[in-house]
Order: structure tokens, then C-alpha cells, then sequence
């Protein structure tokens, strides 16, 4: 597992327009590296277990690793970027979860699909 470094980050710009001012913002979103996986939670099982689906066309039981466990709250329908362990692939890690601000940029950009349609 390898941690998030500075330029493993997108840069974006989000523009707010208040009144006559415009302002930028750079908004950061990381993109998932070689072996990971974007997902999105289906179901949480109990413990640091939840049930993953994952664009790749698999759902995964993935766990979230101790050093994690307390900094990421996860709830069904969050995004997340997903390690596959290397001897068991219907099994992963979880180690990020994307902001609303992140997720609208993914959209936008067409890493995930933009409405999930549940008929």
C-alpha cells in the first residue's frame, strides 16, 4: 500500500461567483495509481468490512487497514479507491474516500458514470 503523495494529485480549478469577484479555488483529487480501483460502497457488513462495487465490473469484500480505521467514515453510496490484495482479487483495502467536491469532478471528467439509473 502506498501512501498519497503531493503530486499524485489532480489539480482543478473550481470558480465561485460571488457578487462581481470571481474566485478560483484549486480543488485535489487523486486518481487511483497501477493495481487500484475506483468503488462504491454497496453495503457495510460489520466490523471494518463493507461490500464494494467497483468499476471494474467485481464486487469485492474490502476492509478498511488499521491506520485508516479511525480516519475514514464510510457509509453506503460513498466513492472510494479500492488495492486489490494480490492473492485473492474478490478481496481489497479501502484507502480513500472522495469529497463531494471530488466526486462532482470525477463525473464531470467521465471516471465514473454521471447518474446510476436503479430500475
Amino acid at each position: 500500500m502506498e501512501e498519497f503523495e503531493d503530486n499524485d494529485f489532480k489539480d482543478i480549478t473550481e470558480e465561485k461567483k460571488s457578487g462581481n469577484e470571481e474566485e478560483q479555488k484549486i480543488v485535489r483529487a487523486p486518481l487511483p495509481k497501477k493495481g487500484q480501483i475506483i468503488g462504491i460502497i454497496e453495503q457495510r457488513l460489520g466490523g471494518n468490512k463493507m461490500m464494494v462495487n467497483c468499476l471494474d465490473g467485481k464486487q469485492r469484500n474490502c476492509r478498511v487497514p488499521g491506520r485508516l480505521r479511525r480516519k475514514l467514515w464510510l457509509r453506503p453510496d460513498d466513492i472510494v479507491i479500492v488495492e486489490p490484495w494480490e492473492l485473492d482479487n474478490n478481496k481489497g483495502d479501502i484507502i480513500y474516500k472522495y469529497r463531494t467536491n471530488q466526486i462532482e469532478w470525477l463525473k464531470k471528467n467521465n471516471y465514473l458514470e454521471n447518474e446510476k439509473s436503479k430500475f
